[in-house]
């Protein structure tokens, strides 16, 4: 006879919401295993409604306070596309540089405060601070350091202010432009580290093969703030099908949707763009990866803090080379916003439908609008990340159990913890947000 196990996971976040996960084993056969999104609706679609398009990327940047400048990028994506404005080249690299500092910076967090308590032994991130004071002051340094660069960018990193439709109400000048530079090329060293760090991790060993869904573009460029939604089976499709490719399902045990394309689930984050775009990778980057392995298709989700790792690298360096390129070149002034002052510069509005598409941190991210010829919000759309993932991470599980069924349970909830952690799902903003009750056990252990 097999062994039996039923596990209750219940996590409390921070921000973001609830979930469960469910599992039951009965004399060794699996019978139930589930991820239980149980957070409340936000009905940030039905905000936008009657909204002008020139206030939507302000209002959506708060439906994530760690993925705000990726809200507001694709936000004003949409809304340029639906009323027919073409982005300046100059707005465009610099929305870039903006896309690549919140990617770093959230993948420091993630590496940092929600992986390596697991892996160093703890149970959160504030014990490092005394067996691994070191870690911790190099990973508050980098968070600080990307916050800055934001804030000279766009005004604040949580919730853009100057990032705009039609490009920013304010330009950095000379002196933001070499400041930025000194502070992104004083993070090279405690990056260098942290790949020290990462390759004295043990990661779980764990493979599950699937599809894995990201921005696909022909140029040499890794695609980042625009592009194709492409899949490694084979799938190319315009951000304007994006519906053809998340294809959301309602279940019935999850307040989210899940999505699914050429299999039963699809990976989309960090994992998923080297997977597809690895030969784009800036040079240093591709070495990192090189170092860990992922030259190669990886299909451990485990690794996707890894490939965050190698983001980090392409991100700092590509944005880097922006700001050298303007330093060389110089900003067009002439082109800041000048909100309600200028009579030249107001953007003509129409009716129409746009869709924005741009990698944030944890994946391919999704914003459709319809507007009217006031240029007013009629039907809004988004899809998240996070909501692509859950199925996926779902999947994942059901795989994952049957294989360590011969673990205690304490390792078995570590498991577990581990493979929605890695994910970096979007309520990620707590270390340890598993609470996993184990049945006929009194005293749960968890955060």
């Amino acid at each position: 006879m097999g062994k039996s196990i039923r596990v209750d996971v219940e996590y409390l976040t921070r921000v973001e919401g609830h979930g469960n996960i469910v599992v039951d084993v009965r004399d060794g056969t699996l019978r139930e295993c589930r991820l239980e999104i149980i957070e409340s609706p936000r009905f940030f679609e039905g905000m936008l409604r009657g909204r002008s398009i020139f206030e939507a990327q302000h209002i959506t940047s708060r439906i994530c306070g760690i993925c705000a400048c990726a809200h507001s990028l694709a936000s004003i994506q949409a809304a340029e596309e639906a009323i027919g404005f073409v982005p300046s080249e100059q707005t465009v690299k610099l929305r870039k540089f903006l896309l690549d500092i919140e990617i770093l910076d959230s993948h420091v967090l993630h590496i940092y405060f929600l992986v390596a308590p697991d892996l160093f032994g703890a149970k959160s991130f504030v014990p490092l601070v005394e067996t691994h004071n070191a870690v911790v002051r190099r990973a508050l340094r980098l968070k600080k350091t990307c916050n800055d660069v934001c804030d000279i960018l766009v005004g604040r990193h949580v919730h853009p202010i100057s990032c705009t439709v039609g490009g920013f109400t304010k330009l950095p000048r000379p002196g933001d432009l070499e400041k930025m530079r000194s502070l992104l090329l004083g993070m090279i060293p405690d990056l260098e580290a942290t790949v020290d760090l990462v390759r004295g991790f043990r990661f779980p060993e764990f493979e599950r093969e699937t599809e894995y869904v990201a921005l696909v573009s022909d140029d040499d460029e890794y695609p980042l703030l625009m592009g194709d939604i492409g899949s490694t089976d084979g799938v190319r499709l315009p951000k304007k099908d994006y519906r053809k490719i998340t294809n959301e399902f309602v279940v019935p045990h999850s307040t989210a949707k899940h999505t699914h394309l050429s299999r039963d689930s699809y990976m989309v984050g960090a994992l998923a763009r080297l997977n597809l775009n690895y030969p784009k990778l800036h040079p240093r980057a591709k070495e990192i990866a090189d170092l860990f392995g992922m030259h190669r298709k990886v299909t451990n989700p485990y690794l996707n803090t890894v490939a965050q790792l190698v983001e980090c690298f392409h991100c700092l360096y590509h944005a880097v080379g922006i700001v050298e390129e303007f330093l060389e070149r110089g900003l067009d002034y002439n082109e800041e916003i000048v909100v309600g002052l200028n009579e030249k510069q107001r953007i003509p509005v129409r009716a129409g439908s746009g869709v924005g598409a741009v990698e944030a941190p944890r994946g391919t991210l999704y914003h459709h609008y319809e507007v009217d010829d006031h240029g007013r919000i009629v039907h809004a759309n988004c899809v998240i990340p996070t909501g692509q993932n859950l199925r996926n991470i779902e999947y994942d599980m059901r795989k994952l159990v049957p294989e360590i069924l011969d673990r205690s349970e304490e390792e078995i909830q570590l498991a577990l913890e581990m493979l929605v952690r890695a994910y970096d799902p979007c309520i990620s903003c707590s270390t340890h947000f598993l609470n996993v009750t184990f049945v006929g056990r009194e005293n749960p252990k968890g955060s």
